[in-house]
């Protein structure tokens, strides 16, 4: 379980997100519907950026080794007005 614990002034809190929940977001990015919808969306805005297609077989990996890689530190920061993030698989 992907876990991600905040602090911002005195207060923590840790969002635990399952990987069912990564896997049901990685098949959500990787539609190809979805991709057109946002690079649609992207074009109104005047952006000349574009959101690259991902297969769902390169996230496949990286999802396993999340799980294979439990309690591993993946981000952890502390701004200047005390706020702290730390992303821990």
């Amino acid at each position: 379980m992907l876990k991600v614990k905040v602090k911002v002034r005195n207060k923590r809190f840790s969002i635990p997100v399952p990987y069912v929940v990564l896997n049901l977001v990685s098949l959500i990015i990787t539609s190809k519907r979805i991709n057109r919808f946002i690079n649609k969306a992207i074009e109104k805005d005047g952006s000349k950026f574009i959101l690259p297609e991902i297969e769902r077989k390169d996230l496949k990996p990286l999802l396993q080794g999340f799980s294979k890689h439990s309690g591993v530190i993946l981000v952890e920061t502390k701004l200047k007005d005390g706020t702290e993030v730390e992303v821990k698989l």
